[in-house]
């Protein structure tokens, strides 16, 4: 079943922060730092959070809420191919749906040489890219791919909690309850028990989080949810540096992955 952040403690007892109030916070000089831990050492995370002060985002009176996340690539899976060969230039693109609200969105992510990641989005009328005029035009304008090029890849689904740090320098995200479904292969595989972190935060500014997840031996880790659910629902793909990253998170969690496809 998974824990219940959204009864915890630690959850209840930070101030609530809204959606529009979240958004308006601007990381100029952004520094992106993504971590996986279990759900046990995340609810200690949380009681330290509540004492430094995090405010929790809040959504239609709900503190944790469900992310639909289908991700597009090529025929080949170019852009899965481009990411398991290491390349900093590299794009995703994705239909993510926000479960509380019944929003969706087109979103292109796009990371240059610098790592650093740009997102863009357009409103869409449902999860189908086709059926919103002017989806096709913003494909092409913002991306390398074109609607006809590219096909359902991969599915990913979660539970997201959003923490925002007093001072508004920090934003922090963690998923948890991650699953995929591949609808090229039929095939579905789980995180249960994985929690991923990830830290946004102004590279000025000092990381009260930071601290807390080194305290709790909460060490970096690089990871794609799309591509470690692709890696995970295709056995026919070539793992390349991607076999490392399962057996990392894998250690982290103390479970065998591939147990957990069907």
């Amino acid at each position: 079943m998974g824990t219940d952040f959204e009864a915890s403690s630690a959850i209840s007892r930070m101030d609530a922060i809204s959606l529009e109030e979240m958004d308006s916070v601007k990381l100029m000089n952004r520094i992106d730092t993504k971590y996986v831990t279990t759900e046990e050492k995340l609810l200690k995370v949380f009681e330290r959070a509540a004492d430094c002060g995090y405010s929790v985002c809040e959504i239609m009176g709900r503190r944790v809420t469900g992310y639909d996340s289908m991700y597009y690539d090529t025929p080949t899976l170019e852009m899965f191919r481009i990411h398991r060969s290491g390349k900093y230039v590299r794009q995703k693109v994705r239909v993510r749906t926000y479960l509380v609200s019944g929003v969706t969105f087109l979103e292109i992510k796009r990371k240059n040489n610098k790592g650093r990641t740009r997102k863009k989005r357009m409103k869409l009328d449902g999860k189908d890219i086709a059926g919103t005029a002017g989806a096709a035009e913003f494909l092409a304008g913002n991306s390398w791919y074109t609607l006809e090029g590219i096909s359902p890849a991969c599915t990913t689904f979660f539970n997201r909690i959003t923490l925002v740090n007093k001072e508004k320098t920090e934003r922090i995200t963690f998923d948890t309850a991650l699953g995929f479904s591949n609808p090229r292969t039929g095939r579905s595989a789980g995180l249960r028990d994985a929690v991923i972190i990830e830290v946004k935060q102004d590279g000025r500014a000092d990381s009260r989080i930071g601290r807390i997840l080194l305290d709790l031996r909460i060490h970096p880790f690089k990871v794609s949810k799309y591509c470690i659910g692709t890696i995970l629902t295709d056995t026919s793909l070539h793992r390349g540096r991607f076999k490392e990253k399962v057996r990392g998170i894998e250690k982290i969690i103390g479970k065998d992955l591939e147990k957990r496809i069907s």
